[in-house]
């Protein structure tokens, strides 16, 4: 009732087919959801839906070329090089797609492999455990449907896709797993755990959806780990739309989909809501649209404005905007609507308006109760963030519930002044903790974070704590030689090693891990330590960009330091300017900035123009990229081949929030090893710069004359740097709103 959700969009007397019964619960507890429901109706009568996997390109190659005996690691690289398409589309994504000349010039040499890769697209490779569908039916289902096991065995499973099932009259239940709900339930355990206190998500008076704290982090696009607002394209919306209560978060949700997009009603709405007149099509649909400011955004409003015009009930108007998905039978719906609302009295003029309205948006349309229920948690994740971060990134860490890697998540937490702990063979646990520092709450990176380690060495870890050496360790946690390796690389035995290092602990480990192997008996280790070495070995310690390497390597997160500390000074050098600083640029400025490259994205636009849209990640925010078809053939290659980026661009403002249209883009990996081996004059030299810019580089006031962006570029240090075909485009041109998945 608070939201005006309409019942009838669900379940009514005129609706034939049956209800959509959709659940979201916890990803970490979906099976036992799904067993619940096996006890429940019994095992006779319920079955899991069945999912097709079928061939599109990566697969496709990687089966191909195996088959023609290509060594695996060409195969991999090869699979990796192309973007997530058919099949039947890898010849003509070789033609068409710079990233991937490089590989063209070495086509004839695979033999066959596109060929035979294409021939595979479509046909079926796998038959998976649909990830939400579950079948009801009677005591019958399991002799009329032919089933199979799925992979653990433990849940029947039908030999059909969820349409198939739908269309044999099936009932299904969706039962879809959210790893943000579990993230949250995560969070509110750990804040239980570390503060006795008991959150009530659902009770106002702990959770109010209306914190102004948490309306703040969201004005100011800080969504990182907020659910449905952090991707780039919804820190973009945000931005623009400063939204102030839940409304507008529900809009806001809402609005972020293909057919609103499409159609320009984010601008249309976000005009509205900073003051423009709303224009409502006629007086009588004032009280639907009111809440929209005249924008149509959501089914339930469609259906208000059938019945309001025609006069019909709201089951009937629910079954015509369900046709209107039906381009055979629009014409016909099209005569209805005319004649019913002519008859009361509506002109030709607002039936023209309304249609246009109904016909082209109504398909397309959002449910606003689906809105609701999505803006619920997101407002919830918003609130823990605000109050209780730690046990927020702790949730997202352990459930990875959102489009940023881990390590974005880890540079958000030292951005909001939460710490993030290594991992610590007497301080860990199984999975990611709140734990208590000397200024708050930091989250410990769990046991089950270290690359190949296996449930039963994490059990077995936890459960020996505390250990008071290495040998103490090995003997009683009993890791794989490799596992204990990797935890001695990434320094969780720092606490034991004394006045050792890390390479001491190595040999040691392998000693020890020698011993137990060619020892008689058992394998026991001596209670003593006389394995051990009497003191340091003499070997050096590892640096600190080996540190960062192994931390890489077997966590995937940057811990002891940003990856990009190791570049700060060539890009002081060269005048780069970082996400914090690139906030006070104005648009029109030329500026140069650089990152780990955090998520990549081709999405479609109005235009049908490929434009990559690309998040760079710095330690002090995110940067969003945009480049254009005209920079394709210079940058495309580096940009999906390389994971650490230099990019110039112009500056571009979009609301509060600046982006970057990138016109070239280096290695920045190369151009540090070309600083290393031949000094900083020979990275000048690729960036095509004779003389090095001021260090380290400011935002620069605008010019008096700026109107296109070329009088204020001039005053930035790289303004003199215009590769060919350089041009100032401006993103509102794409008609999209951000450099985000348009769905």
């Amino acid at each position: 009732m608070e939201h005006h959700l309409l019942f009838e969009r669900f379940l009514s007397e005129r609706r034939a087919s049956l209800p959509d019964i959709d659940i979201d619960v916890e990803s970490a507890r979906r099976l036992d959801v799904y067993d619940r429901i096996f006890e429940r109706f019994g095992a006779e009568r319920v079955a899991v839906t069945g999912m097709p996997e079928t061939y599109r390109a990566r697969h496709a190659l990687r089966d191909a070329g195996l088959a023609l005996g290509l060594a695996p690691q060409v195969v991999d690289r090869v699979a990796k090089s192309f973007p997530h398409i058919r099949a039947c589309d890898i010849r003509s994504a070789l033609d068409e797609l710079p990233e991937l000349r490089r590989l063209k010039a070495d086509a004839g040499s695979y033999g066959r492999l596109w060929e035979l890769a294409e021939g595979l697209d479509k046909l079926p490779r796998a038959m998976a455990m649909h990830p939400c569908g579950v079948i009801l039916s009677n005591s019958s289902l399991l002799d009329r449907l032919p089933v199979q096991p799925t992979a653990q065995g433990a849940y029947p499973m039908v030999q059909a896709d969820k349409d198939d099932v739908e269309d044999l009259g099936l009932l299904k239940l969706d039962v879809l797993g959210v790893r943000m709900q579990s993230a949250i339930a995560h969070a509110v355990a750990e804040i239980r755990r570390t503060t006795g206190r008991q959150i009530g998500l659902d009770n106002a008076d702990h959770v109010p959806l209306d914190d102004v704290f948490a309306f703040q982090m969201i004005q100011d696009s800080d969504t990182v780990g907020m659910f449905q607002l952090e991707s780039p394209g919804q820190q973009d919306l945000v931005g623009r739309l400063q939204p102030r209560d839940p409304q507008d978060v529900i809009a806001d949700i809402s609005l972020f989909r293909p057919g609103p997009m499409q159609g320009g009603m984010p601008a249309m709405y976000i005009a509205a809501r900073h003051g423009a007149a709303p224009v409502y099509p006629h007086p009588d649909l004032e009280p639907v649209l009111a809440d929209t400011y005249g924008v149509t955004i959501w089914h339930e409003q469609i259906i208000d404005i059938l019945t309001v015009m025609t006069g019909c009930e709201r089951a009937l108007a629910e079954v015509a905007r369900r046709i209107l998905a039906d381009e055979k039978r629009l014409p016909k719906l099209e005569s209805w609507f005319r004649e019913k609302a002519a008859a009361r009295g509506y002109t030709p003029k607002v039936l023209d308006e309304v249609w246009n309205i109904v016909s082209s948006f109504g398909a397309y349309g959002f449910c606003r109760a689906h809105a609701v229920a999505f803006a619920v948690p997101a407002l919830q994740s918003a609130w823990l963030k605000a109050h209780h971060p730690a046990a927020l990134y702790a949730g997202l860490l352990e459930h990875d519930p959102g489009m940023w890697p881990l390590r974005v998540i880890v540079s958000d937490a030292r951005r909001h002044n939460v710490p993030v702990l290594p991992v610590d063979i007497n301080a860990s646990k199984p999975a990611y903790t709140v734990e208590a520092t000397g200024t708050g709450f930091g989250v410990r990176l769990s046991l089950s974070s270290v690359k190949g380690i296996s449930k039963e060495e994490v059990t077995r870890i936890a459960a020996g704590q505390p250990y008071n050496s290495l040998q103490d360790f090995l003997q009683r946690a009993h890791p794989a030689l490799p596992i204990a390796e990797r935890l001695i690389h990434i320094g969780a035995l720092d606490p034991l090693k004394s006045e050792q290092t890390r390479r001491d602990l190595l040999l040691q480990a392998t000693e020890l891990h020698r011993h137990t192997r060619t020892r008689p008996g058992a394998g026991q280790l001596p209670i003593d330590d006389s394995l051990l070495t009497a003191g340091p070995s003499g070997l050096r310690e590892m640096t600190s960009r080996e540190r960062l390497d192994a931390e890489l390597g077997v966590l995937k997160i940057d811990v002891s330091q940003h990856l990009m500390e190791h570049h700060h000074r060539l890009l002081r050098e060269i005048g780069a300017v970082d996400a914090k600083h690139l906030r006070a640029m104005h648009p029109g400025q030329h500026v140069l900035v650089a990152g780990v490259r955090a998520s990549t994205q081709t999405p479609p636009i109005p235009s049908g123009k490929r434009v990559i849209f690309v998040t760079l990640e710095d330690g002090s925010g995110l940067v969003d990229i945009a480049f254009f078809e005209d920079s394709h053939e210079a940058c495309a290659h580096t940009i999906f081949h390389n994971g650490l980026l230099l990019v110039r661009g112009t500056v571009e403002a979009r609301g509060p929030r600046r982006t970057v249209v990138g016109q070239m883009v280096w290695d920045l990996e190369q151009l540090a090893a070309a600083r290393r081996d031949h000094g900083p004059q020979a990275v000048l030299d690729l960036l095509g710069r004779t003389s090095p810019a001021p260090t380290p580089a400011q935002p620069t006031a605008p010019s008096r004359t700026l109107v296109d962006g070329t009088a204020g570029a001039r005053l930035h240090p790289y303004a003199d740097l215009q590769p060919a075909g350089t041009r100032s485009a401006n993103l509102t041109q794409l008609g999209h709103t951000s450099p985000g998945n348009a769905g």
